[in-house]
């Protein structure tokens, strides 16, 4: 397949389902367009695709419907996966946030896009994101951090309980579902970090959060934050 964004587009049209897309309109705005498919078939075109340009990537951002914008998103991860640390990656993923327009965007890509290049460094970046009015750029600052449970240092661990910290009371669903499912993951690693960040913050975290960070504990001390 030529690794440009009207071949991607073209691809992913061929593949459309219409049995699927009442299950992809679920987790779009009503105004949204969608072509309809299987997710397991936008990943493979988009794993087929991931050596295109950059410029060709951002022009597939620019397209209105979700699939090549996901497809975009993927294209970005599995660029990550090659170079990790590619602050140009990272970039383009932030300077089009009006594009990323849904969670599993946001999922597909923050962690190794815009996590991987802030290991050893500051995450002043996420600080910035977890201030935006916008609450997919929040997630984005909640989501970048699962990459330093696996690849980071325990000050990048750090760096990550503070960025969530400051989105800890969150009411945004979108957000606080991405706090708690950090807080899960980074408190199997750092298991006393977990417990010192619920004892500050669980009382005015949404419950929805709170039940996830505390899914991987033992039952006893998750009964001391949810009941």
């Amino acid at each position: 397949m030529s690794t440009t964004a009207s071949a991607v587009v073209a691809r992913l049209e061929s593949l459309a389902d219409p049995e699927e897309l009442p299950r992809v309109r679920r987790r779009l705005a009503p105004d949204e367009p969608a072509i309809g498919m299987r997710m397991r078939d936008l990943f493979t075109v988009a794993a087929e695709a991931r050596s295109m340009p950059l410029e060709e990537v951002e022009r597939l951002l620019d397209e209105p419907a979700y699939e090549p914008r996901m497809a975009a998103c993927c294209v970005l991860d599995f660029k990550a996966r090659e170079a990790l640390g590619d602050r140009a990656l990272s970039e383009l993923y932030l300077r089009r946030h009006d594009r990323i327009t849904t969670w599993d965007m946001v999922d597909r890509a923050a962690p190794r896009v815009v996590g991987a290049p802030l290991v050893g460094g500051d995450v002043g970046l996420l600080h910035e994101l977890a201030r935006s009015p916008q609450p997919l750029r929040r997630r984005t600052a909640a989501t970048a951090p699962l990459y330093f449970v696996r690849s980071g240092s325990e000050s990048d661990l750090a760096g990550g309980f503070a960025v969530v910290a400051a989105l800890a009371a969150d009411p945004e669903p979108v957000v606080h579902q991405a706090v708690g499912i950090f807080l899960k993951h980074a408190g199997e690693r750092v298991p006393l970090l977990l417990s010192s960040f619920l004892d500050r913050h669980a009382a005015t975290m949404p419950r929805a959060a709170v039940r996830l960070a505390v899914e991987k504990v033992d039952p006893s001390v998750r009964r001391r934050y949810v009941g």
